[in-house]
This record gives structure tokens, sequence and C-alpha cells, in this order.
């Protein structure tokens, strides 16, 4: 039988050395490279750093909505599933209980003001999302949006990339992406021991 490793928190720091190296993140901001190797671990996919779109607030605006208790709000319940576990008592985790984009919205309302959104499932809940704020609606202090799909998801992601509604956001360009990407993102942002890179 072939020696395998069974300490998490060792397996998790050498997937973020060899994510540091092969997807050459020392070209990214430092607050942000911790960030991408939890999202390339997830996936396993070096190549997904160059679809990344970070911007320049995100990682301060996302550790400080956390900080203060902001909300979770994720579009399905694979997306919460990732997330919650790791995430401290006062960050509620709101999602729908199946995927459904019309019932995120709804769910979301009374708690989206300086939320922290996670989408990894559904591209129509950005595009509701992205409707609610162009009609004055109160707006999260991030948007991480990494929904999947051939239908629909790359579209929705770079209507978002190119009008942010004046939210910080992470997206993942293209067709790419999933429930787990979107709660690795996260994670990222709440995990107390996560270190910037110098």
């Amino acid at each position: 039988m072939r020696p395998f490793r069974d300490d998490p928190a060792a397996i998790r720091v050498q997937a973020e050395v060899i994510a540091m190296a092969e997807g050459r993140l020392a070209r990214f901001p430092a607050d942000q490279r911790s960030l991408m190797a939890q999202v390339i671990a997830a996936c396993g996919m070096v190549e997904v750093a160059d679809r990344l779109i970070v911007s320049p607030a995100a990682v301060t605006a996302g550790r400080a909505a956390l900080a203060a208790g902001a909300a979770i709000l994720c579009d399905g319940p694979m997306v919460a599933a990732g997330i919650a576990p790791q995430r401290p008592a006062r960050n509620p985790v709101i999602a729908p209980v199946q995927e459904a984009a019309d019932g995120a919205i709804d769910l979301w309302l009374p708690h989206l003001a300086g939320s922290v959104v996670g989408i990894g499932t559904q591209p129509l809940a950005l595009f509701r999302l992205l409707d609610h704020l162009d009609r004055g609606g109160p707006h999260p202090a991030l948007i991480v949006a990494c929904p999947a799909g051939l239908v629909d998801a790359a579209a929705a992601k770079a209507e978002l990339v190119a009008h942010p509604r004046g939210c910080a956001v992470i997206v993942l360009r293209g067709r790419r992406g999933g429930p787990a990407l979107a709660a690795a993102a996260v994670t990222a942002l709440l995990d107390p021991d996560a270190q910037d890179h110098p």
C-alpha cells in the first residue's frame, strides 16, 4: 500500500506551497495569494489563477465585514456546506435549502447590507442580485462569484466584472466554477490563521 498523509493541516500547508509555486502566485498582490492558493487547492487546477479576478479592496473588505459579524449569503446548500464548518459563530450562513436562485435573493434581502455573498451554483442568482443592486437595493461588502455552467455563467460573471456596482468582487471568469470554489474563497477570508505571503 502506498504511504499517504493523514494530517489535514500538513496537507493544507503542502497544497498551498504547491499552488504558490505552480500557480506563480508571487506575481499577485501579497494579500491575494493565500486566497488564490486555497481556490487552486479546492479544484486542483493551477490555471484558475489566470482566470481569478480579485478587485483591489476585495480581501480587505471581505475580512473586515466578516470580522464585524457580517452574514455569509450563499446561493445554495453546497456552498453553505463548504463554509459552515469553518465560520465563527458570529457569522450566520444563510442559504436556500435547494439550488433555487429565486429563493436565494428573497432569503438574502434582510441580510444583504454589508454581507459577504458566495455564489457557486446559480448564474441566475448573480443576475438577480445585480438587478436588485441596479434598483437601488442594499449593497454587500463583497461578492464572490464562481458559478459554473455552459449557459449564462460566463455572461453573468463578465457583467459583474465590467460593472461591480460599487462592490468589492472576487470572480472566476468564464464557464468554470462551482460550489467548492466559492466556499474556498470565502473560507480563505474567514481563516484567522491565513498568512499573506510576501
